[in-house]
């Protein structure tokens, strides 16, 4: 089974027309500080069995990381042991955000 995934383009896309998404990212809490897309709320990877309560389970909720692994991982868990199936994977992470869509987003 594949896990759906929205390419950075979609993602900016949508956040464009106004549509309401929850962004979790999975990251950890220095890489956040360092860079994040507006927006979004920090829930590391590590974090999330305690904290899936605070994710969405009625409207589209993207899962971001750093290069789209963690957030898979996320997006597997939250599927599979709670359910949900509102999610959406970043492709590529945040480093395809900052590469394609916003290069104010630093790079690492």
């Amino acid at each position: 089974m594949s896990l759906p995934e929205l390419t950075p383009e979609q993602l900016r896309d949508r956040l464009a027309a106004g549509e309401t998404l929850q962004l979790i990212d999975v990251r950890q809490p220095e890489e956040f500080e360092y860079c994040r897309i507006a927006g979004s709320q920090l829930i590391p990877l590590g974090e999330l069995a305690r904290r899936a309560d605070e994710i969405s389970p009625e409207q589209p909720v993207v899962l971001i990381c750093h290069h789209g692994v963690r957030s898979m991982q996320a997006l597997s868990y939250l599927q599979h042991r709670r359910g949900l199936q509102n999610l959406l994977n970043l492709r590529g992470g945040i480093h395809a955000w900052s590469v394609r869509v916003d290069p104010a987003v630093p790079v690492y």
